[in-house]
């Protein structure tokens, strides 16, 4: 790198600072003239930066916001924060921006040098962040891989374990992550099946981009997100479900957090101590497991078959604690008791 370029940067760095800088100092910190700075900002300008400049004793050189982002200039202590930020982000469902931080994060890990991806993953290994549901996790490489496969048209090999528990190889030309209530999905055209495919990111491992290049495929539907809705209904159509009305012995506060949130539910005050939840629309078995990881007594009122399901749930559970039903409190009996 030539010594104006290099100095170039030096000078975009310091000006990317949200702050005003004098000629004089930033003269000083590049150990050049005042009007070798103003010759900088002039290219700077030419390259579509916007430097402003104030006159006076007090005036100086700002950055401001222009027509279009320009490249930031990061050192590392910035880039490891801003990675380990959007790994976070990412592993979270935060309506309307997780494909963007899925996109950023793997234009920043596709630059970072290795020292700083090492100091990026040793973060990552030791946090753990609080999950704002009970939803499956998705590894943020793994959705880094992904979106740089979709955003160079590359090829993707990964490990995949479907619903059954079945193991494949699969090798497939991704299109878009669609981030869908609990989980992410990624929609790609299967090249061993010869068809579009719907697979959770949760359920892929050992993802990676094998280079090949392909031309962009027309996709049968408006978009990703409605190719994910309609496949999903027509699922739902083999799958039956419920929707549940349940009291719960808990503060509304307290039960609509554990539960993760609007996209489950409705959840309204009844008093200080006890709530209602009418769940959004899901299988006997998931809805069983939101009421039991609340830890609170509850009620379930409808439907009929999401009783039945926890009272068999509860016998299975007592029995493999060692006790006997009949040993279970005298009111688990009646109809209409907390958990059935």
């Amino acid at each position: 790198m030539s010594e104006t370029s290099a100095r170039l940067l030096n000078l975009l760095s310091l000006l990317q600072t949200p702050r005003e800088w004098p000629g004089r100092e930033l003269a000083d910190r590049l150990r050049v003239t005042t009007r070798t700075i103003r010759r900088d900002i002039e290219r700077l300008r030419e390259l579509g930066y916007p430097v402003h400049a104030t006159m006076g004793a007090e005036g100086g050189y700002r950055l401001a916001a222009g027509t279009a982002m320009p490249p930031l200039l990061l050192d590392d202590e910035e880039a490891v924060a801003i990675a380990v930020g959007l790994r976070s982000t990412a592993g979270h469902t935060i309506a309307g921006i997780e494909e963007a931080s899925v996109r950023a994060l793997a234009k920043l890990e596709q630059v970072l040098p290795t020292r700083l991806r090492r100091r990026v993953a040793t973060l990552g290994t030791a946090t753990v962040p609080m999950p704002a549901g009970d939803g499956p996790t998705v590894d943020p490489e793994h959705l880094a891989v992904l979106a740089a496969a979709i955003a160079n048209h590359e090829r993707v090999r990964f490990r995949y374990r479907a619903g059954a528990g079945d193991l494949s190889r699969r090798l497939v030309e991704p299109h878009r992550l669609v981030a869908a209530g609990r989980r992410w999905y990624l929609v790609a055209f299967d090249n061993d099946r010869d068809d579009w495919r719907i697979f959770r990111v949760d359920r892929l491992s050992e993802p990676f981009a094998t280079g090949a290049r392909t031309a962009p495929r027309e996709l049968p539907a408006a978009d990703a997100g409605a190719y994910v809705r309609e496949r999903m209904r027509g699922m739902a159509g083999m799958t039956a479900t419920y929707r549940a009305v349940a009291t719960v012995h808990g503060p509304a506060e307290e039960v609509a957090a554990r539960l993760g949130g609007p996209a489950a539910g409705r959840v309204e005050p009844l008093d200080e101590g006890s709530c209602r939840w009418h769940s959004a629309p899901d299988s006997l078995e998931w809805l069983a497991l939101r009421l039991a990881l609340l830890g609170r007594e509850f009620t379930v009122h409808e439907p009929a078959e999401l009783a039945g399901y926890v009272r068999e749930m509860g016998g299975r559970m007592t029995r493999a604690g060692g006790a006997t039903e009949t040993e279970a409190t005298p009111e688990s009996s009646s109809g209409n008791t907390p958990g059935g």
